[in-house]
């Protein structure tokens, strides 16, 4: 009598002290949660009943100055145009985004968003916020800038304010994300659009295409920001009405 054998596709057990063995197996598994998450996001909803606008800012920009008030009543138009304003959860112009949404909240909706990451200093998610999520990191916490934005609105803003924003663009470059305005606001989103068409596009050591460079749509004012929203909103609604 011959005893049964293993399948040959069966586990095999890792000793403790095989560190190369235990590196394998934890490096193997993380990517297969990667990969496992990655393939729920692709699930989407049928339907949505609010367009979201994520705007992205300073966090250093005090209340009061002009920008802030002219980030705050952006913000707040957009919220009666019925849109949700979603941002980094934070002070400055974080604050001021989801102040203005949250001073223009009808009823009882959700209208004032913010995404937060663990960091030793901003902690607190400003007071104007009435629905916050917290990360762990930023990668997580970009995705999910991601996975719910209609727009994007870019203001004034330092190091993280341009990690975000170059994310989103490259994303519409390679079209992992489609029909998504990414709206730059001010002067200095518009020179640096300006040097990387210089610097990126010389004949001959070509970095990029042209079209990419016409990704971003640079305005100079609020009120910009405002029409060229309200008649995507307008297009992304009969979207929902009439399905995919």
């Amino acid at each position: 009598m011959t005893n049964p054998q293993s399948p040959t596709n069966a586990p095999t057990t890792v000793s403790l002290a095989d560190e190369e063995g235990v590196k394998r197996i934890l490096v193997d598994t993380v990517f297969g949660l990667w990969d496992l998450v990655n393939n729920l996001t692709r699930l989407r909803p049928s339907r949505r009943e609010r367009y979201r606008v994520t705007i992205f800012g300073s966090a250093r920009i005090k209340p009061g100055t002009w920008v802030y008030e002219e980030v705050k009543r952006v913000a707040g138009e957009l919220a009666a145009m019925g849109c949700d304003i979603v941002t980094g959860g934070g002070p400055g112009l974080m604050q001021a985004a989801n102040e203005g949404a949250s001073e223009r909240t009808a009823g009882e909706r959700v209208q004032s968003v913010g995404v937060r990451v663990e960091l030793p200093f901003e902690q607190d998610v400003n007071p104007f916020v009435q629905e916050a999520f917290e990360h762990r990191t930023f990668f997580t916490r970009l995705h999910q800038f991601v996975l719910m934005s209609d727009a994007y609105v870019v203001v004034p803003g330092g190091i993280g304010t341009v990690l975000e924003a170059m994310m989103v663009w490259q994303l519409l470059q390679v079209r992992h994300l489609h029909d998504t305005p990414l709206v730059f606001v001010g002067e200095m989103w518009s020179e640096l659009v300006d040097w990387a068409g210089r610097t990126m596009l010389r004949p001959g050591f070509e970095l990029a295409n042209p079209e990419d460079m016409r990704i971003p749509t640079c305005v100079a004012s609020g009120d910009e920001v405002i029409a060229l929203l309200r008649e995507h909103q307008g297009r992304w609604q009969l979207a929902q009405q009439t399905g995919p």
